[in-house]
C-alpha cells in the first residue's frame, strides 16, 4: 500500500530498503536501525563466504532472522529467493527510486574508495581493483550490473505490490527526500 513519505509508519519493526545498487540501500538501513534502535542484518555479508563464494547457509540465515521481531535489512538478492521470506515478515518496504545518475555518482565513489583503501567488506573479500570497471562481465564489473539492473525495481514494484497487498511501500525519489523523513523519524531513545 503506498504511503505519503510525509508521514511515515514509525511503528514498524521489520523494514526493507530496496533500490538499484548504489542507491544507499545499506547506508541507509544502518541509519535508520540506529535511530529505532533496531538490529541491522547486512545481506551481503551473508551471502558471501570466503573468496566471494555464496554460502550455502544463507536462506538459512535469511529465515532465522526473518523470524525475529526487530530488524533492518537491504531488499536484494530476490532472485535467490529473499523475497518469499522477507516480505510477508516486514512491515515496511523503503524504495529508494533516485535518478539513475544519482546512484551512478554514489556507486562510483563507493567502489573506488573501496578499492583504493583495500577495505574489507565480508568476510575476508575486498573491493576488486580498479581495472575490474573495464570488464564486460556484469557480474566482474559493478557498473556494468547496475547500468543492467537499473530498471529492476520499477519494474517488479507493481507485482510486489500486487503479491504483498499488507506491506507498506514508502518510496523515495531524491536523497532530500529521505533526509527529511529520517529527521521526522522518532528515535529510540
Amino acid at each position: 500500500m503506498p504511503v505519503d513519505p510525509a508521514t511515515p509508519p514509525f511503528s514498524a519493526q521489520r523494514i526493507l530498503i530496496a533500490g538499484i545498487t548504489g542507491s544507499g540501500k545499506t547506508t541507509l538501513a544502518r541509519r535508520l536501525a540506529a535511530r529505532r534502535g533496531l538490529p541491522h542484518v547486512e545481506l551481503d555479508a551473508l551471502f558471501h563466504g570466503p573468496e566471494w563464494t555464496p554460502r550455502e547457509s544463507f536462506l538459512d540465515d535469511v529465515r532465522a532472522f526473518a523470524a525475529s521481531d526487530r530488524w533492518v535489512t537491504e531488499w536484494q538478492y530476490s532472485g535467490r529467493g529473499t523475497d518469499p521470506i522477507l516480505a510477508p515478515r516486514a512491515d515496511l518496504a523503503i524504495w529508494l527510486d533516485y535518478p539513475y545518475a544519482v546512484a551512478r555518482a554514489r556507486l562510483l565513489r563507493r567502489t573506488v574508495s573501496r578499492s583504493l583503501l583495500r577495505t574489507e567488506l565480508w568476510n575476508g573479500n575486498r573491493e576488486k581493483p580498479i581495472w575490474h570497471m573495464l570488464r564486460r562481465d556484469p557480474e566482474e564489473n559493478i557498473l556494468r550490473w547496475q547500468a543492467q539492473t537499473r530498471d529492476t525495481w520499477r519494474e517488479r514494484m507493481p507485482s510486489v505490490r500486487a503479491d504483498y497487498p499488507c506491506l507498506t511501500v514508502v518510496r523515495f525519489g531524491r536523497p532530500v527526500e529521505v533526509e527529511r523523513w529520517l529527521r521526522a523519524v522518532p528515535s529510540a531513545d
